[in-house]
């Protein structure tokens, strides 16, 4: 009776266990199909809705939301209604058509605006079928970004100039203010006639026209075409509207950095101290010491690294190469304040223990035989560790590093404290001497996702764009974990104990 019982509790266990593992898989696989659906589908363009309602009010905007009672409309048009969403009530609304001469327009400020052309025989309503006007806009903007780019490289040139040798410049940025405001009035000649819903006539700015189409009266190709080249967008320029539209290829390329550099610096030493634990430290009070300390440091919250890196790496550090080597430019800091350099370097803080105790782990998990063989053999303990020891822990050290990337590439606290920004003037890798700039500030995918959908004043147009980064970077996360297991699994097979 009492083994009947004892079995009987350890089934109920057995199936407790195996019930949570399936809510846990059930979350995770939830999760994942939320984050899939809304971010691939935020790309998509929507069909635009004409709305009438009972007070002989005239809608146009995309359908956001259905709820039994409720609808709810993107209107766009933000500059003219001071609104982007309204909803209605199902009763209120009389009809709901599509059609076909609706037009989308994606700009460069107030979000899209929706609309009909005024007057298609307007001397303007050609700028759709005619390419050579729309070749000249484009060339046009395209001389004016060039222009923003190069007093941007002006500007960060005088930053890092003494006060005197600054009023060298002055002409320059003039002259390229000047050329600026030239090309800002060539391009606000060409405007557009549109009618919104309400009947208003609007003349539209067709410099800040990113691209325009007319959704009802596209099929399935020319949306798809539509939709890869918002992707192509989305991966190489640059974000606009608060954070809530256009590219994200800063951030994309602050986080790849920030990981880039915080593996060359943390990793090496992650390594060096595992070994020196694992085979040439003395068993003793010490080290017994020192693991706990890096076990406790593996369980710190991220934040206090932050802290740390602000005071040491920023105040400390920076403060002192300023000092030294930057003197000419202060009061103004140089490495004295939030970088890119501070912020890998605290990464690397916080995602050495793991590697420390991979390290150790996988080099200690190895049976004793090996090294007495080798040693046997008249090999030095350098040897034995450069030629047996390492390869085979190889698979786990290598493991331990793509988890410690992975973390990295998803944290963000610290780095809100050591050189994130909403919004990076300049790339950390440019075409400026010396390319590569440290002490900049950078986007990170992470922080980028905390404020769009925190700090963004419209949180229902910043939605999409939550999604999609999201999608990015837990993509890229699933990269790097994915690539440590291919990786794991084909060293383990090569250096198998068959394989010597």
């Amino acid at each position: 009776t009492m083994v009947s019982s004892q079995g009987s509790v350890g089934e109920i266990w057995v199936w407790a266990t195996a019930a949570a593992l399936a809510l846990l898989i059930l979350l995770t696989v939830g999760f994942f199909t939320i984050i899939i659906i809304n971010g691939l589908s935020a790309l998509w363009p929507k069909d635009l809705a004409q709305l009438v309602t009972r007070q002989g009010q005239v809608w146009i905007g995309e359908v956001h939301r259905r709820q039994p009672q409720r609808l709810q409309l993107k209107v766009g048009n933000r500059d003219l209604y001071g609104f982007d969403f309204k909803w209605f009530e199902v009763d209120d609304i009389i009809s709901i058509d599509y059609p076909d001469d609706l037009y989308a327009i994606e700009r460069s400020e107030y979000g899209n605006f929706y609309g009909r052309l005024a007057n298609k025989s307007h001397n303007y309503a050609s700028f759709f079928n005619e390419q050579h006007l729309r070749d000249k806009i484009d060339n046009l903007r395209a001389e004016l970004d060039h222009l923003y780019d190069k007093l941007g490289e002006v500007n960060n040139l005088i930053d890092r100039l003494s006060p005197e040798d600054r009023q060298l410049h002055l002409d320059k940025i003039a002259n390229y203010d000047q050329q600026i405001a030239s090309y800002e009035q060539q391009l606000d000649r060409y405007r557009l006639p549109f009618v919104i819903a309400d009947g208003r006539q609007e003349l539209l700015p067709l410099a800040t026209v990113i691209r325009f189409y007319q959704p009802n009266d596209m099929g399935v190709i020319a949306k798809t075409g539509h939709y890869l080249s918002k992707l192509i967008e989305l991966l190489t320029d640059d974000p606009r509207e608060a954070n809530t539209e256009g590219g994200i290829f800063p951030a994309i390329f602050g986080t790849i950095l920030l990981v880039f550099i915080m593996s060359i610096t943390s990793f090496p030493f992650g390594v060096i101290a595992g070994i020196y634990l694992a085979v040439y430290a003395r068993d003793g009070w010490l080290l017994r010491l020192v693991r706990i300390a890096v076990n406790n440091l593996a369980g710190t919250p991220s934040i206090v690294f932050g802290i740390f890196g602000l005071a040491f790496f920023v105040y400390g550090l920076g403060a002192t190469i300023d000092q030294l080597f930057f003197s000419n430019r202060l009061p103004e800091p140089t490495f004295g304040t939030g970088g890119i350099l501070w912020a890998s370097l605290t990464l690397g803080l916080l995602t050495l223990p793991v590697v420390i105790v991979t390290t150790e782990e996988g080099l200690r998990t190895i049976p004793a035989t090996f090294r007495d063989s080798s040693l046997a053999l008249g090999a030095t303990r350098w040897q034995t560790l450069y030629r047996v020891l390492l390869p085979m822990a190889s698979p786990t050290i290598l493991t331990g590093f793509i988890l410690a990337m992975a973390r990295a590439a998803g944290e963000v606290a610290p780095l809100m404290i050591t050189g994130v920004v909403k919004l990076a003037p300049s790339l950390a890798i440019d075409s400026t001497f010396p390319f590569l700039h440290l002490d900049r500030k950078f986007m990170h995918l992470g922080f980028h996702i905390y404020d769009v959908s925190c700090q963004s004043p419209n949180i229902e147009a910043a939605k999409p764009m939550v999604y999609v980064t999201t999608l990015l970077l837990v993509a890229i996360v699933l990269v790097l974990t994915s690539s440590s297991i291919w990786l794991r699994a084909r060293l383990r097979r090569r250096l198998s104990i068959g394989g010597f």
